[in-house]
């Protein structure tokens, strides 16, 4: 982590700030193994049924599953519906 990230974290936990949105990081919200939300995502590099690559600031996310389904996508959010077996966060 650089040393500008390092004084962005400070500032966001002496002032109680949320990290994701100071640091440009994403939000991923988990329901169980059936859908997942991300927030704060770059667009998405590959789209099939059992592999979806998204990009994030300083990487990508790999969600990998069984009849994997984009439900929504807007400019800063997804939303994936079907049988989540992982999630991998690439540098």
């Amino acid at each position: 982590m650089g040393k500008t990230n390092l004084v962005k974290k400070g500032f966001a936990e002496f002032f109680d700030i949320p990290k994701d949105i100071l640091l440009d990081l994403p939000r991923i919200i988990l329901i169980g193994s059936m859908q997942i939300y991300i927030e704060n995502h770059r667009g998405i590099i590959e789209y099939k049924q059992d592999l979806i690559r998204i990009s994030i600031n300083r990487g990508e996310l790999h969600i990998k599953g069984n009849d994997l389904m984009l439900k929504n996508m807007f400019s800063e959010d997804i939303f994936i519906d079907g049988t989540i077996e992982s999630i991998e966060y690439k540098f």
